[in-house]
């Protein structure tokens, strides 16, 4: 049985259903931690959003393939995009952040022009950018 996506079309949206406020319609900065708990689930959003997750939260799904996810992971999604962890019934807090921001907050811009050309936005990656602290 296959599972149902959930597309996520404007911020606005995002927010509410991370129980947060929308201060801009094109643009967020969420601090995810103060989002409300969640189901696991798959979703399509309307517009990027680059994710810099702080604590391993399961295998996610990229795509149709598993995706090298854990603490220190940065993700990084273009509209239109499947991305998500299959539910299992549980809840769960997220933490880390998130910045997303619609097609037409950079339509007509260098920026907008060029952004189909950073891989990293794009399923033909195959493996998680990680960060990790600077050591002495």
């Amino acid at each position: 049985m296959e599972e149902k996506i959930q597309n996520i079309e404007s911020i606005a949206e995002y927010n509410t259903l991370l129980g947060l406020e929308t201060l801009h319609p094109l643009v967020s900065v969420i601090n995810l931690s103060e989002a409300q708990k969640m189901k696991h689930q798959r979703h399509t959003f309307g517009f990027y959003i680059i994710f810099l997750k702080e604590a391993k939260c399961g295998d996610i799904i990229y795509g149709r393939q598993y995706y090298d996810y854990q603490e220190g992971t940065v993700v990084c999604l273009a509209p239109g995009q499947v991305i998500g962890i299959e539910d299992n019934g549980e809840t769960y807090q997220p933490r880390g952040w998130a910045l997303c921001f619609h097609p037409d907050l950079i339509r007509g811009t260098s920026l907008g022009n060029h952004i189909k050309e950073y891989s990293y936005f794009s399923y033909e990656v195959n493996e998680a950018l990680h960060l990790s602290q600077k050591r002495a």
